[in-house]
């Protein structure tokens, strides 16, 4: 099986590559986007491949001089653009690597291909700085950018690429393999697929992640006994849930796919759709008790607390905050 036959769930860009590579109708510049872990740099990796490839039938045959070259990291007429600085892909860098480089032929190959990863990282004088590039690119010259967000891109290079966006995967997708490939078990691999929002990279780091069961098991604790908490144990809570600050959104999506449990239950009572299967009981309760109008508060607490943590509020007030307005709507 071919490497690109391994990357799941993005048959169209495949495809794309495929034909373009087969038909010699290769562009100047794309744009790969997508969140991180959705496969962006495996797909820039072996579309790179495959242009290379000595066979050129669209796909990498993983076998010539090209192909190894390429895999191993040192093929002269591929090269990934790097940046030091954490936040931004410096003027400099982008000249030096690029802009300058890409003057110079190929050492052996038809194209000379560049990728830039975390292409959004570029600003305005840094993509004004390889915008002549992509204007006017020597025969030979491939430019990939690997972005999260091609919004941040100036519209005159926006309009000079090819935008290839990946699209979230199937959650049924996502559940088989890491069943498959990575042994998850069933109950476990539901939860991960649904947490991971369609992104097989964030599903198979959840699945290797002692951190992120340690947190579920945390947060399902808490949600059992926060209905007869007291305001020292919400103190306690809150600040119990410091050791999560960094991975903050994934804490409060775990409680929000609870409660997404608690009121499909109370609309259904169907328990085959629920995602926290071993805990039908706490959820029967808590959906019995709570009515739709506190549900959907909850739910809107949930959502404003993002925000309000975005904006550098106190964390520990915010956190205590949240559980209170849970407590007082599970009533």
């Amino acid at each position: 099986m071919s490497e690109y036959q391994r990357i799941i769930g993005e048959e169209l860009i495949i495809e794309h590559f495929t034909r373009a590579v087969t038909h010699n109708k290769i562009s100047h510049s794309y744009i790969l986007n997508g969140e991180s872990g959705m496969g962006k740099k495996t797909l820039a990796r072996y579309f790179s491949m495959a242009i290379q490839c000595e066979k050129q039938d669209g796909i990498p045959c993983l076998e010539c001089t090209s192909c190894k070259q390429a895999l191993s990291g040192n093929h002269p007429d591929i090269v990934w653009v790097t940046h030091e600085k954490e936040t931004v892909i410096a003027v400099d860098e982008i000249r030096e690597q690029l802009v300058s480089d890409i003057l110079i032929k190929p050492y052996k190959s038809k194209h000379k291909i560049y990728i830039v990863d975390e292409a959004q990282k570029m600003n305005v004088a840094t993509q004004n700085a390889v915008l002549k590039t992509i204007e006017e690119p020597p025969e030979y010259g491939v430019i990939i950018f690997l972005t999260t967000n091609a919004d941040m891109f100036l519209q005159t290079i926006l309009s000079r690429c090819i935008r290839l966006n990946l699209k979230p995967l199937n959650k049924q997708v996502i559940k088989e393999h890491l069943m498959r490939e990575c042994g998850v078990p069933d109950y476990k691999a539901e939860v991960m697929a649904s947490f991971s929002g369609g992104n097989m990279g964030k599903a198979i780091r959840l699945a290797s992640s002692e951190n992120f069961n340690e947190m579920k098991d945390e947060i399902v604790h808490l949600l059992k006994y926060i209905d007869t908490m007291e305001v020292y144990e919400m103190v306690l809570a809150s600040k119990a849930a410091t050791a999560y600050k960094m991975n903050i959104d994934d804490y409060i999506d775990m409680f929000t796919l609870w409660f997404r449990d608690v009121l499909l239950y109370k609309a259904s009572m169907d328990v085959d759709e629920l995602l926290f299967k071993d805990e039908v009981s706490i959820i029967k309760d808590q959906a019995s008790k709570a009515s739709y109008q506190g549900i959907e508060k909850i739910l809107g607490a949930l959502d404003k607390v993002k925000v309000r943590l975005k904006a550098n509020v106190n964390f520990e007030l915010t956190m205590e905050l949240l559980f209170m307005t849970i407590k007082d709507n599970l009533k």
